[in-house]
C-alpha cells in the first residue's frame, strides 16, 4: 500500500494536518468500522463474550507477529504502567535489589520503578546513551535495566541492543518501553535481545487508549508470582475457582481482569491496517519527512533537538519553544495538530503524512513567530 492509498483511510486528513501521532494516532475509517462491528456483535449476540475473546486472541497474535514473538509470549494489559508493575513485582529483592533506569524514561514507568523503593529496591538513573555511565551503574546486584526504544519527548532512538548486551553480561534483564517506536519503525525482539517489552495501541499503532501488550521472553522459576492478578491470569480462567491461585507458564500469567473490548477492536483495526504496509516502509517514509522538517525549520531560524543523523531519531521532530502548549494551541486554531511536551513541540509523522504537511506546519510556525 502506498502512502497515498494509506492516507485515503483517514477521512479526517482532508481538513486537518495531523502531526500528533506520538500522542494519539489519527482516526481511521477502519477504526470506525471496527467499533461498528463491536456494536453489531452486541446487537446480534447479546452477551457477545465468545466474539470478544476472539478479538483478544487476534490482537495477541497480531502484536506477536509485529515484533517477531510467539503469541504465548504476549500478555494483554491495560497500559504500560501496569506492564512495568507486573515485572517489578516479580523481582526477588534479596537476590538482586537494584533497578537501573534511563534518564529519558517516560514518567509513568519511572514512577513504577521508584515505587519499589519501600521494598528495598535501589534505583539508579543513568544516561543510557553513555556506555561508560551504563557500565558503571550495572553490576551483579542489578535485577533489571529499563530503557525506552525511542524517548517520548525528544524522539531519540536509544541503543537498546547494546544496553541489553551490557545488562546480560552482569546477569540482569532488560525492560524496553517501545511505545514511541511501534508502528513507526521495525521493532523485533530478537534483534533487541530484550527480556521484556511493552507497547500500547493508541499512538502509531492507530488504536485507542486502554490496551497495551507486554512481551515476556521467558518465565524463570526463580521469579516471584505477580502480586496484581485476576481471573484472566489463571491457567484456566473459566474454571471460576475462587480458592485456587495458579499461573500459566506463559505471559498470560501477567494478565488481570477482563480486557477493554472497544480497545481490542481498535487494536485489531490498527494492526490489520499496518500489516498491509510493513514497518520498514513506514520508517523510510517518516525518516524523509523528519529530515525535510528539520531542514526547513533550521532555515527559518528554529532550533530542534533532532540532530543530523536520521538513524538516531524516531518519528517526531522535537521543536524547542518557550511555551510549547501556546504554540500548539495556535496551530490547532489553524487545523494543524502537534503535541507539546516539556520544552518542545513534538511534530510527529506517520505513513499518512506528506511533504505538503511539512510545508504547512513550517509555514504556520513562521507565521506564529511573525516572520
Amino acid at each position: 500500500m502506498t502512502p497515498e492509498e494509506f492516507r485515503t483511510r483517514f477521512p479526517m486528513l482532508e481538513r486537518t494536518v495531523y502531526l500528533a501521532s506520538c500522542s494519539l494516532g489519527a482516526r481511521s475509517a477502519d477504526l470506525d468500522a471496527a467499533l461498528a462491528a463491536m456494536l453489531e456483535a452486541m446487537a446480534e449476540h447479546g452477551a457477545a463474550w465468545p466474539v470478544f475473546e476472539e478479538q483478544a486472541e487476534l490482537a495477541r497474535q497480531r502484536f506477536a507477529a509485529l515484533i517477531g514473538a510467539r503469541p504465548e509470549q504476549i500478555a494483554l494489559v491495560p497500559n504500560a504502567s501496569i506492564g512495568a508493575y507486573q515485572i517489578a513485582s516479580t523481582i526477588r529483592v534479596r537476590d538482586r535489589p537494584k533497578i537501573v533506569l534511563c534518564d529519558e524514561e517516560f514518567p509513568s514507568l519511572s514512577h513504577v520503578w521508584l515505587a519499589q523503593r519501600p521494598r528495598g529496591v535501589e534505583v539508579a538513573r543513568v544516561d543510557a546513551s553513555d556506555p561508560a555511565a551504563l557500565a558503571a551503574a550495572v553490576d551483579r546486584r542489578t535485577a533489571l535495566v529499563s530503557v525506552p526504544a525511542t524517548t517520548y519527548r525528544d524522539g531519540v532512538r536509544m541503543p537498546v541492543a547494546e544496553t541489553a548486551a551490557l545488562a546480560h553480561a552482569a546477569g540482569a534483564r532488560v525492560f524496553v518501553d517501545a511505545y514511541q517506536a511501534l508502528g513507526a519503525e521495525p521493532v523485533r525482539v530478537a534483534e533487541l535481545d530484550c527480556d521484556f517489552l511493552v507497547g500500547g495501541t493508541s499512538k502509531y499503532l492507530l488504536g485507542l487508549p486502554g490496551l497495551a501488550f507486554l512481551y515476556v521472553r521467558e518465565h524463570s522459576e526463580d521469579d516471584l508470582a505477580p502480586t496484581l492478578t485476576g481471573w484472566f491470569g489463571r491457567v484456566d480462567p473459566f474454571a471460576f475457582d475462587p480458592r485456587r491461585l495458579d499461573f500459566p507458564d506463559a505471559a498470560r500469567r501477567f494478565e488481570t481482569g477482563t480486557p477493554p473490548v472497544p480497545a481490542l477492536y481498535a487494536a485489531n483495526a490498527g494492526l490489520g491496517l499496518l500489516a498491509g504496509i510493513g514497518p520498514a516502509a513506514i520508517r523510510e517514509h517518516v525518516r524523509e519527512l523528519v529530515r525535510l522538517t528539520v531542514a526547513f525549520l533550521t532555515e527559518q531560524g528554529e532550533k530542534t533537538k533532532t540532530g543530523g543523523d536520521p538513524d538516531r531519531h524516531g518519528a517526531h521532530v522535537a521543536l524547542l519553544d518557550p511555551d510549547p502548549a501556546r504554540l500548539a494551541g495556535h496551530l490547532a486554531g489553524r487545523r494543524v495538530l502537534i503535541s507539546p511536551r516539556g520544552d518542545v513541540g513534538r511534530i510527529a509523522f506517520h505513513y499518512y503524512n506528506t511533504t505538503a504537511d511539512v510545508r504547512r506546519v513550517c509555514a504556520e510556525i513562521a507565521r506564529y513567530r511573525g516572520r
